[in-house]
């Protein structure tokens, strides 16, 4: 795949990126004209600075998690689209495990933006056609008192146990250190925010993926060895 592609992506991502930002702001903006009611400038700045240091590390995370997995085309879509961890992540990895292609290839590459561009289109028709339909009994189903209300509260942990259990069982010695070294630190301080529990997890999968490679590179050159004396005395 050569640097024109590339280029283009990067350029094309950077607009959109940046178009999505416009039209994020469009919307506080335009109503703070049309009703002439703006919020204060030290209100915002203490708000910013207690939520910036919640989401700067995360923001950093996600990056360099999600580029080599979804590669330059994908990465940029779900950053436009959203919902990357729990709707174009698992789209993009189930796709390339079904094309039987691998990540940070220009087969993965291609397949991945490709599954996350129609995952985009598919979520908006199933939102749009699910709010028309449901906006009517949706305040019955998910108010105190119903009986749907505990199935909703339990959504995104049934979602994530779903996607990962595939995962965690063909890659058990991987996910074993960052899933326990995330339970031990949500139990001793459970109020640790959502970018540094990912942040820890992420070492942790690193470390135990560097242990296991050299582990594995071991039992490699072992047997190698171990072939190359065998054939030495057959030949003997």
């Amino acid at each position: 795949m050569d640097n024109k592609y590339f280029d283009r992506i990067h350029v094309w991502g950077t607009v959109w990126n940046y178009a999505a930002l416009v039209m994020m702001f469009t919307l506080p903006v335009g109503i703070s004209l049309v009703f002439d009611a703006w919020p204060a400038a030290g209100v915002i700045g203490k708000i910013l600075l207690t939520l910036i240091p919640l989401y700067w590390i995360t923001a950093i995370v996600e990056v360099v998690t999600y580029v080599p997995i979804l590669g330059a085309g994908g990465t940029y879509l779900s950053f436009v689209t959203g919902n990357i961890a729990n709707l174009r992540l698992p789209c993009g990895l189930n796709a390339m495990e079904n094309a039987k292609v691998r990540a940070n290839t220009e087969e993965g590459e291609v397949i991945s933006t490709i599954s996350i561009a129609v995952s985009s289109i598919t979520t908006t028709v199933i939102i749009a056609v699910g709010v028309l339909a449901f906006a009517p009994i949706l305040p019955k189903i998910t108010a105190e008192g119903s009986v749907f209300k505990a199935a909703f509260n339990n959504v995104l942990p049934a979602l994530f146990g779903a996607l990962g259990a595939g995962y965690f069982a063909k890659h058990w010695k991987l996910a074993f250190a960052p899933i326990i070294i995330g339970v031990l630190v949500l139990i001793f301080a459970p109020t640790t925010g959502v970018g540094i529990l990912m942040f820890i997890t992420i070492v942790a999968s690193i470390v135990a993926a560097v242990i296991i490679y050299r582990d594995l590179l071991k039992e490699t050159i072992s047997s190698v060895r171990g072939g190359k004396k065998e054939s030495g005395a057959e030949e003997e």
